[in-house]
């Protein structure tokens, strides 16, 4: 079958792979519909995040139709359209049980301790779902079945960006009437200010510094704000009379860049050296030169932003991923008694409940999508959304495998 397979920085290929095969009684092969290209895709081709072997297949989003299941897959039948859920739960351990599956004891090849299991990182078992194909282990609690009034293209959108949101969202403990602020308008920051909406906030302001991007956040009725044009704290400052938002949403992460015009680069430029500090410590392999696969130049912006423009006793949700270190500046957040919660969403929770927003016409999700490429073009599509070319938001791979011969 073909998939995406990552060589390391800077270096992903379109190649032949084995298919894969049923492992265990709990398994579920499914031929692959539809997957999508993430940002925690990019962290990988970017060398933000390093430990993913040469001869990887990328990608943890996906929808599908099962070929085949194992014997103990008692909920599922073949021909049933699926979403996969992007983290790896087993269903029955006491993480699972209470909603915390993303912090699943078993699935993780590394251990309990390890945390969170997904596709596409190079995890010994869970192949990445950019591919005609994919083993999924543990089908009966890792595939949600699929109404027939949600397509493709609303579904992929399901299986990661949407649900991570949403809990961004709930991390924050938005209430209604609430001011909330988004960083970041890609995928997740789109759904986070949707998500914001479905949780009563009463405003929301979405930062960035892409203007397609920011044009989408404003046609979903978000206060839009180019960090290169106006220092976003000393707006949200404004915005609200001095008093500032009560929760933030860091939809960004790692690759966070400073900004390069505009009065908030006078800052930027004198944490330059801070910043090179960060990318050092905790990003050693980042690429840092060209245009393409280029990192982020600053990890701890938007940290700074959000904790600098929150009100007193406000609530920072960190949805965007980072490695570890020290980065957060922890004394400030004390000093305005900040609540601040992070974490890898339990995706299982969250995607049966989506989908009947979606269903009942609640939520169009595939608004957001804005470009559908055929797999034969992963390679292109990958730059294109890397170099973040106007217009491009969230892209839909689209394999175009037939179903294999009994």
């Amino acid at each position: 079958m073909k998939a995406v397979v990552f060589h390391g920085v800077g270096d992903i290929r379109l190649e032949t792979v084995r298919d894969p095969k049923i492992k265990d009684p709990t398994d579920a092969l499914i031929r692959i519909t539809a997957s999508a290209i993430c940002g925690t895709d990019l962290h990988f081709v970017r060398g933000t995040l390093t430990g993913l072997e040469p001869g990887a297949t990328l990608g943890h989003e996906a929808v599908g139709v099962i070929e085949e299941i194992g014997k103990d897959v008692r909920n599922f039948k073949v021909g049933d359209r699926v979403v996969v859920p992007s983290t790896i739960c087993c269903g029955y351990c006491s993480y699972c049980r209470a909603g915390y599956q993303s912090q699943c004891d078993v699935t993780n090849p590394e251990g309990p301790r390890a945390g969170t299991a997904y596709y596409g990182g190079g995890m010994q078992g869970f192949d990445g779902l950019q591919a005609e194909y994919a083993r999924i282990a543990y089908a009966a609690a890792n595939l949600v079945k699929l109404p027939d009034g949600v397509d493709d293209d609303c579904a992929i959108l399901l299986s990661d960006i949407f649900p991570t949101a949403y809990f961004g969202a709930d991390l924050a403990e938005i209430r209604p009437g609430d001011t909330v602020v988004v960083f970041g308008c890609g995928p997740v920051g789109q759904f986070a200010i949707a998500s914001a909406k479905l949780h009563d906030a009463g405003r929301v302001f979405a930062v960035d510094c892409v203007a397609s991007r920011l044009d989408m956040a404003r046609d979903q009725g978000a206060e839009a704000i180019d960090f290169n044009r106006e220092d976003p704290v000393e707006v949200l400052q404004r915005m609200t009379g001095g008093i500032g938002p009560d929760r933030a949403i860091d939809a960004v992460g790692l690759d966070a860049m400073a900004p390069s015009a505009g009065p908030a680069a006078k800052e930027a430029k004198k944490q330059r050296a801070g910043f090179q500090k960060e990318l050092k410590e905790l990003e050693p392999e980042a690429n840092r030169r060209g245009s393409q696969w280029r990192a982020g130049d600053a990890p701890s912006q938007v940290l700074q932003w959000a904790v600098q423009c929150l009100a007193k006793a406000g609530t920072l949700s960190i949805v965007g991923l980072y490695p570890e270190g020290r980065i957060f500046p922890i004394g400030q957040a004390m000093d305005k008694n900040l609540t601040v919660k992070a974490g890898n969403t339990p995706h299982r929770k969250y995607i049966p409940d989506l989908v009947d927003l979606v269903e009942t016409g609640a939520v169009d999700p595939a608004e957001i999508l804005t470009q559908t490429e055929p797999l034969t073009d992963a390679i292109e599509a990958y730059k294109a959304f890397d170099r973040r070319e106007p217009g491009w938001i969230k892209v839909e791979l689209r394999p175009e495998a037939k179903r294999k011969a009994a």
